[in-house]
């Protein structure tokens, strides 16, 4: 382990490492289930939904069994959240325009995602990835880390958990956050939800915001496996008050799951089952499109991910730039390479290995633990279904705090710095998207500089990169 991970040099251990590694993978153990959810509009138990269920474990363990060894860093990778709900909407449109049915258009997608990934791979060979690293200014990036983490707090306080209740007929989710703070009184959440809704939000409330209290004071006593602990706090309190307050049995679902991964359903739906007419006959301006906004959707996200937590781990140099980022980059392109051949939209690396980090992870060691996990779930999937998503967000809120630490190297008597990172700040927790956010970020910061005269300050390849981002917001159909 010594040879292969460098632990002595990363001031770190095997135990270490592997609760690291088991904590980033409690935090985003929700995408086995939701990605197939997402990606097949709920088909629960279909052929489809099988398929992409074993593609999202394989596809995320692959890519992040390459982090492990190719970059020697604690970043987990898994189908990005956005980039699938993109994805889906993209599959219902190709079968509309090809007049197929939903499973023959998700295959015509999967040709995007593999044609994606094969750019990637030869953008990170020639190292064009690693300059449009370098073309982001050093207080834009300052700010990309305390972004992420008021994403991460949205995330955990909003849509992480969403409760559906009787009082609306079970039609749309009720939020944390949205929902049970932001009622009036708590009479009139409660008539909203029901008395049973109401009650299960109660326990989420109280066992999140415990999780989070218990993670804290564990970190102040110096525990690194404090957001573990947290989780599995959070949990054991859920599954109790389930079964005595709300006379539910929390491990209900596992009498009637199966254990058997269904690989002949994957083989049948998914595996190399690239449709390379149906993708040809949505027309090539389309495809095009398509294919380059998947791109710099899925860049900007990864680039922002690996360089705020990156920075929040202390792996980055005195200019912000990460040791390794062509290798890192490298295993996100095979990742989303093999999440084409294996069955699901784009892998990219997780925000959610920001939990893993501050558990003390800080070599591939992290990523192989949670690799392994990943295949286990094929077999496992049911077990890491009953965690609770209460102790999911007391993780996110926790660690989202923690990442917003990074605003103190934030020069904010210079207006360069400031509006490019303030528009970071509120624009990730509110559009969802990293990459959205540093493009807004980038282009503020481009504008700022030309019309304060100096232009000359700013590198072409932000110029280029704000253009880019422009044409997508503006001009892209």
């Amino acid at each position: 382990m010594e040879k292969l991970f460098k632990l002595k040099a990363n001031g770190t251990t095997v135990r270490t490492e592997i609760l690291a590694g088991l904590t980033t993978f409690m935090t985003m153990a929700y995408i086995i289930a939701l990605n197939p959810n997402l990606l097949t509009n709920f088909a629960t138990g279909t052929p489809l939904w099988n398929g992409v269920f074993l593609a999202t474990c394989i596809a995320s363990a692959i890519g992040t069994i390459c982090m492990a060894f190719l970059a020697n860093k604690p970043f987990v990778m898994a189908p990005g959240m956005g980039l699938n709900s993109f994805f889906a909407v993209v599959v219902a449109n190709i079968a509309v325009i090809n007049e197929c049915e939903y499973e023959s258009a998700f295959q015509a997608a999967l040709v995007i995602i593999l044609v994606e990934g094969i750019v990637f791979l030869v953008l990170t060979v020639l190292k064009v990835r690693e300059k449009i690293v370098e073309a982001i200014p050093l207080g834009v990036r300052y700010g990309i880390a305390p972004a992420i983490g008021l994403m991460l707090m949205n995330v955990g306080l909003g849509s992480n958990i969403g409760i559906y209740a009787e009082g609306n007929g079970y039609a749309s989710p009720f939020y944390m956050m949205r929902d049970f703070f932001g009622a009036l009184t708590p009479s009139i959440i409660k008539s909203s939800m029901g008395e049973a809704g109401y009650n299960t939000m109660v326990l989420t409330v109280v066992t999140a915001f415990l999780g989070v209290f218990v993670m804290v004071v564990l970190a102040k006593k110096g525990v690194k496996a404090a957001v573990l602990l947290g989780m599995l706090f959070s949990s054991v309190i859920y599954w109790a008050g389930s079964a005595i307050f709300l006379h539910v049995n929390p491990f209900e679902s596992l009498a009637t799951a199966s254990f058997v991964p269904p690989f002949a359903d994957m083989v049948s739906t998914t595996l190399f089952k690239f449709d390379f007419a149906g993708f040809v006959n949505i027309g090539w301006f389309t495809a095009i499109t398509l294919v380059i906004t998947f791109c710099m959707i899925d860049m900007f996200d990864t680039i922002g991910t690996l360089v705020g937590t990156a920075s929040r781990a202390g792996m980055v140099d005195q200019d912000g730039n990460m040791p390794q980022m062509k290798e890192a980059l490298l295993s996100d392109a095979i990742g989303t390479v093999a999440g084409a051949c294996t069955g699901t939209s784009t892998v990219t690396t997780f925000i959610e290995s920001a939990s893993g980090v501050e558990a003390g992870g800080r070599t591939g060691l992290t990523a192989l633990t949670a690799a392994i996990l990943f295949l286990a779930c094929m077999f496992l999937a049911p077990i890491a279904a009953i965690i609770p998503g209460a102790a999911t967000s007391a993780a996110l809120i926790y660690v989202g705090v923690l990442m917003l630490q990074g605003l103190k190297n934030v020069d904010f008597s210079d207006m360069d710095q400031m509006l490019p990172v303030s528009v970071m700040l509120i624009g990730m927790p509110i559009s969802g998207s990293i990459g959205h956010a540093i493009g807004l970020g980038l282009i503020s910061y481009t504008f700022v500089k030309v019309l304060s005269g100096k232009a000359k300050d700013v590198s072409v390849l932000t110029y280029v990169i704000s253009v880019l981002f422009l044409i997508k917001f503006f001009a892209v159909v």
